[in-house]
């Protein structure tokens, strides 16, 4: 698992795929978490601008990140 600091929180879920490079785009993050394909702390999640906070657990394909505050 990859360890992903941010410089505050909340940040909503599709920016964090979009700028850790998980999809190619903001249009292509919001359409894997529409499709289900995101899981947060290990639920599907639905909502593009769902809030993620320090601790939380994002996981994408074969990539599984756990974001920080610095």
């Amino acid at each position: 698992m990859r360890e992903v600091e941010v410089s505050q929180v909340p940040v909503e879920l599709y920016k964090i795929l979009k700028f850790e490079s998980m999809v190619t785009s903001g249009g292509e993050a919001k359409s894997v978490i529409a499709e289900g394909r995101v899981l947060v702390n290990g639920d599907m999640e639905t909502r593009k601008r769902k809030k993620i906070v320090s601790g939380d657990i994002i996981e994408f394909g074969q990539e599984r990140i756990r974001i920080l505050l610095k």
